[in-house]
């Protein structure tokens, strides 16, 4: 026989109890109105039902919270999207091959408020070997840009790639798209490094998501195939 006195009872035996007899407050209901808690909102005394409505309360307005920042969410990437479109449309109006790496990155500052952005494309046609944007990238510089299954997000660590830049002093942070035929994410040979960068070390994080960015990568990759 359990002796009480050694084995006395818990908390938890009396959660589990009350949970285990939802009928017991049926059977006992004068306690729903003679405990009294304290509110976390008042340091008052209220009833039981108090506290629990104020509870739900909180719930709600948690689950409204939750709402309205998916609807924001939604909203912003409504508004990317449609840049992105844009964008995309407007390398459709370049007619002369040649001027599509320096239309790419104005474009890109100008629809996506990147304070800099350049590109270097290699493994180019004859016609356009000897361009400026071919011109100044290592054989490493070619290699890191092929090890990249993902846009690389964070801060500046002193890649070569930033010294493609007109400012590289003011890059903070910055994002590295891989330029490849097909999908970012394929293991196949990059010709070419699209650089990002910001003076704001938040701009780029290593914990941003890198979706858009790959879009980005994907349609500059496929306009720069008519200079290959």
């Amino acid at each position: 026989m359990t002796n009480s006195f050694t084995n006395p009872i818990t908390e938890d035996d009396i959660a589990n109890y009350l949970a285990n007899t939802p009928d017991f407050f049926q059977r006992h209901a004068e306690l729903l109105a003679a405990v009294h808690l304290t509110s976390p909102h008042s340091n008052r005394a209220v009833s039981l039902q108090e506290r629990q409505a104020e509870m739900l309360r909180d719930k709600i307005k948690a689950i409204e919270h939750r709402m309205m920042d998916m609807i924001r969410n939604g909203n912003d990437n409504a508004l990317l999207s449609d840049k992105l479109l844009r964008w995309a449309g407007s390398l459709f109006l370049v007619a002369d091959p040649a001027a599509l790496p320096m239309q790419i990155a104005l474009e890109i500052k100008d629809h996506f408020l990147v304070p800099q952005v350049t590109l270097k494309i290699w493994d180019v046609s004859v016609a356009h070997a000897h361009a400026a944007y071919t011109q100044g990238v290592s054989a490493d510089a070619q290699l890191f840009a092929s090890s990249l299954m993902e846009p690389f997000c964070g801060l500046n660590t002193g890649f070569e790639a930033v010294n493609w830049l007109d400012e590289p002093q003011q890059a903070a942070s910055i994002a590295l798209l891989p330029l490849r035929q097909g999908l970012v994410s394929q293991p196949t040979k990059a010709f070419g490094l699209l650089v990002l960068a910001s003076p704001d070390a938040q701009r780029f994080t290593s914990t941003m998501g890198t979706d858009f960015l790959e879009r980005i990568a994907e349609t500059a990759s496929a306009a720069l195939s008519r200079l290959r």
